[in-house]
């Protein structure tokens, strides 16, 4: 299979437009502020006013179109649309590994499944945090061991009952990485299609630090000593485990990584591939994503070998305390809104980040011009 075929079938991304980026930056240079004064929140506010105008304006060339209106032209007056957060929505790919089962976590693959039942009773860390600042919760079914009741409240999107175990044979095939990354892409719609203009992504699943290590090791071309962390907390003894177990899969399938899909395919998880592929949806519905930590920038770093563009709509949450997400982060030349030391997941990162995507878009918003306020502009 011809490396990236799979996601050019599904998806068509394209860059977030840049010819809106003076007057952008004008908007936000004449706030009354010295230049530079609000740091990441201006580039920030950059980087959501060129996302929302590029859909804005391919919106009303798609309405021009169909209304084939004569010597109409379709334009933005960029320093008057305002920006929006509407209906943030995080999204929890769950999932559970077969290399889980070969001692490398301290906990056994059923906490997977309790901790979704955790969910969806309200009472993680995760749910915490998005009544907290606003966010819209909801928990994906990706190939936890156990399927739950159809009256869960939790989506149905297996892939199967967990991956497996990459050090022995292939996480999964290639047909569950195309169906992994179409389930993403009709979820994403469904929720663009309601409205939603920012999705978050977050994840759960015992082991994934051992498959989102393994990718990095393998795409980077890095050595897996360099990528592997303790996840929750693992001892001496069971991380120099985790680190040999990944050390064997990549040496076992080396031969196979003839695209990034099929390295995907060979040491991922079934979460990351969904939240790849909602990367991807959502890169091309041209709505910003936030990047919780190290799991999910794994899952953004195969999307972003897969379309590059994709990094315009990229908002990188948090920097965690795994060694293997600052390096990953250096590597994508992201650069994180927080540093808290957190090493949870769930996407509780990019949660507490959703406060700092809103005050970039109030200052850009509400905040008052020189001309304005009637204050001398000295910068």
């Amino acid at each position: 299979m011809n490396q990236q075929s799979i996601a050019q079938s599904l998806f068509s991304v394209t860059a977030a437009s840049r010819q809106y980026d003076e007057a952008i930056e004008h908007k936000i240079n004449q706030k009354t502020k010295p230049l530079g004064a609000l740091g990441l929140l201006e580039s920030l506010a950059m980087q959501i006013a060129r996302v929302q105008y590029s859909r804005e304006s391919e919106l009303s060339n798609t309405l021009l179109n169909r209304t084939e209106s004569a010597g109409t032209e379709s334009s933005l007056n960029a320093t008057h649309l305002p920006l929006y957060i509407n209906k943030p929505t995080m999204l929890v790919f769950a999932a559970d590994h077969g290399i889980a089962a070969y001692g490398v976590s301290i906990a056994p693959s059923e906490v997977t499944t309790q901790m979704v039942h955790n969910f969806i009773h309200g009472g993680a860390a995760i749910n915490v945090f998005c009544r907290q600042v606003g966010f819209a919760i909801e928990v994906i079914d990706c190939g936890i061991l156990q399927p739950l009741a159809t009256d869960s409240g939790v989506v149905n999107q297996r892939l199967g009952a967990g991956t497996q175990a990459m050090h022995l044979q292939p996480a999964m095939s290639l047909t569950q990485v195309r169906q992994g990354f179409e389930f993403a892409k009709r979820l994403v719609k469904r929720h663009v299609d309601n409205g939603t203009s920012i999705i978050a992504l977050g994840e759960m699943g015992i082991g994934n630090t051992s498959a989102a290590a393994a990718l990095m090791a393998a795409v980077l071309n890095l050595d897996v000593d360099l990528c592997v962390g303790r996840g929750t907390g693992i001892d001496d003894a069971t991380l120099t485990k985790k680190v040999t177990l990944i050390n064997q899969a990549i040496d076992l399938h080396r031969n196979e990584f003839t695209s990034i899909e099929s390295i995907l395919a060979h040491l991922g998880g079934f979460e990351i591939v969904q939240m790849t592929g909602a990367i991807l949806a959502a890169a091309e519905q041209k709505i910003l994503v936030v990047i919780d930590g190290f799991i999910a920038t794994a899952a953004a770093l195969v999307a972003l070998k897969l379309a590059p563009h994709s990094h315009d709509y990229l908002v990188f949450a948090h920097q965690s305390h795994e060694q293997g997400h600052q390096l990953m982060l250096q590597a994508l030349q992201a650069t994180p809104l927080l540093s808290l030391g957190l090493r949870l997941g769930e996407g509780t990162g990019a949660a507490l980040a959703l406060p700092l995507i809103q005050g970039a878009v109030n200052f850009y918003n509400q905040m008052a011009s020189f001309d304005d306020a009637g204050v001398n502009n000295v910068v």
